[in-house]
């Protein structure tokens, strides 16, 4: 039970890599506020996680809203006398018509779409959440960023690599702010992951296109959005106390 007594702020928490960690932390004890646009996901969540050894509280609100960002954080402090861990969780490729575009086909406008999700809410969460746990002594912040971030993906845009290698800088940067004050920040860095929103884009690729991307893979297969959360769920536990400012590759060994 890590996280039992623990107060967890999780973004798109309702579906992904979002969700598995919410699982994790939920079953080990802790209070969820797990944020989410999607209503019908948060009414889903809630239902599938009733009766475990923690508590799930949806909370449907737009995370690259500064205004809602800052009053979900202010209300969820006042009602459980802290924050205890922040996983930022928003972010994806997927929201523009050819995430795989190059830099010569890439229009100003899905760049800076593609800035502004995977920036955007991790900055607004961490401005928010850390003055909060400054109050209470401490906390564990962790970031989704990618391998992508490292100028590893064949297949994401030049403004998804950038995006992604911002959250590794930007982690890197506030951990050395944030050490003095308790507060651990780190991130994980997926390859490719079989999440609900990747899904349909990895059964569209033909049977030898997805049997070479598993054949890159040392350990053999394409991970899940467990194998993503176990990682998050290990950075943000006492497991973890003495590690901060760093960007774990959860790849299965692909470099």
């Amino acid at each position: 039970m890590r996280f039992e007594g623990k107060t967890a702020i999780i973004t798109a928490a309702g579906a992904g890599i979002g969700r598995a960690t919410a699982d994790i932390m939920v079953a080990e004890g802790a209070t969820v506020v797990a944020v989410e646009i999607d209503e019908a996901r948060l009414e889903k969540m809630s239902a599938e996680l009733a009766g475990a050894s923690g508590t799930v509280i949806g909370r449907c609100i737009d995370a690259l809203d500064e205004a809602q960002v800052k009053a979900l954080v202010a209300e969820t402090e006042a009602a459980h006398g802290g924050v205890d861990i922040l996983v930022n969780a928003v972010g994806g490729s997927t929201i523009v018509d050819n995430p795989q575009a190059v830099i010569e086909d890439l229009t100003f406008e899905e760049w800076q779409k593609l800035i502004d999700f995977n920036l955007n809410a991790t900055f607004l969460f961490c401005n928010a959440v850390v003055p909060a746990m400054k109050r209470t002594g401490g906390g564990k912040i962790v970031n989704l960023s990618s391998i992508a971030g490292r100028g590893l993906s064949g297949k994401s845009s030049a403004a998804y690599a950038a995006a992604k290698g911002g959250i590794i800088a930007f982690t890197r940067k506030i951990s050395t702010e944030l050490g003095p004050s308790g507060i651990n920040v780190n991130a994980i860095a997926p390859s490719l992951t079989l999440t609900e929103r990747l899904m349909p884009h990895w059964e569209k690729r033909s049977a030898e296109d997805q049997a070479a991307e598993i054949e890159a893979v040392p350990l053999k297969r394409i991970p899940k959005a467990i194998d993503q959360a176990r990682v998050v769920a290990f950075l943000a536990s006492q497991d973890a106390d003495f590690v901060t400012g760093l960007t774990i590759d959860v790849t299965g060994g692909l470099s």
